[in-house]
């Protein structure tokens, strides 16, 4: 029997990408025909990127790179443009996103819940509570307003494409179109639940930073007020690859405890949420991702790749 590995990936434009352990492949569609990319995943050999937390880290820091590069790419492919994306516009675009989303989902409601009148420092957690709640209504909003968007429901129906591949994969079936029909579009192990995940997280890691920070900086009560603000909200940008360690360790048990009642509570709203990100797909899409499991599987099996 061949040996089974974890695979995920992502949507991108009129296709789908598809990660293993140590390749992707991206799949779209054009006018005439399914376009095919696959490529090698560059391994990290210490061993300080295998500890828990760190791992998880930089695993999605990869997911990352990959994902807008693909993502990219597909673009091309479905606008039928030949020229290759420099390495300059390609850093611009990742900073461009992480500063949009630093902006808006970070930023935004730290300020707001200041601007409504909660005290970080007297009550962190209803103060982190609020802004967490703030922070999560802000995506949900961003996520619904999008969806309405055809080329995003497009994206949508893609997403669900991907979902039901992998599934058809994970439960040992035969990856024909018959049979992947047959699966969820959602599914626990999405990056949409981990997002959730990192949203819940935060939460509980914001709350402790203040009384933390004055515990070990008793004379940071003293500093003007601006300032304070602007330190503690530096902290929480530095507090994000933690955040995001964490959650991916949570999201892979996730994996592991299916049947936890405390594992089923915690991927719920991932789950909820993925009502809205992912569509039902039709034959011509699932094919597309069809064919990049497929590419995958066939990667990682061979040994010239």
């Amino acid at each position: 029997m061949d040996e089974k590995f974890s695979i995920g990936g992502q949507a991108v434009i009129e296709g789908v990408m598809i990660r293993g352990p140590k390749h992707y492949a991206v799949a779209v569609r054009t006018k005439d025909r399914i376009i095919i990319k696959k490529a090698r995943i560059k391994q990290r050999k210490s061993k300080f990127y295998k500890f828990p937390i760190v791992r998880g880290f930089y695993n999605l820091a990869d997911m990352l790179v990959i994902g807008i590069k693909t993502l990219m790419w597909s673009a091309e492919q479905a606008a039928g443009k030949e020229e290759k994306i420099t390495k300059k516009e390609f850093i611009f675009t990742i900073l461009i996103s992480l500063l949009l989303a630093i902006v808006f989902f970070v930023a935004l409601p730290y300020f707001l819940t200041i601007i409504i009148g909660f005290k970080e420092e007297k009550s962190p957690f209803l103060f982190n509570f609020i802004d967490g709640v703030l922070r999560i209504s802000i995506f949900l909003a961003y996520i619904l307003a999008i969806s309405f968007i055809k080329d995003v429901r497009r994206l949508f129906q893609y997403h669900g494409a991907e979902h039901m591949a992998v599934h058809c994969y994970e439960n040992n079936k035969e990856l024909i179109l018959k049979n992947i029909k047959k699966f969820p579009t959602l599914h626990p192990r999405c990056g949409t639940s981990f997002i959730m995940i990192v949203l819940i997280i935060s939460i509980l890691v914001f709350s402790i930073l203040p009384p933390a920070v004055l515990y070990f900086f008793p004379g940071f009560a003293h500093y003007n007020i601006f300032l304070r603000k602007i330190i503690l909200f530096l902290l929480r940008i530095s507090l994000i690859p933690l955040i995001a360690g964490i959650s991916y360790e949570l999201l892979k048990l996730s994996d592991k405890f299916k049947n936890n009642l405390l594992v089923n509570i915690l991927i719920k709203p991932g789950l909820w949420l993925q009502m809205i990100t992912t569509k039902k797909p039709n034959a011509r899409q699932i094919e597309v991702a069809m064919a990049s499991v497929k590419t995958l599987l066939a990667s990682e099996k061979s040994k010239n790749i």
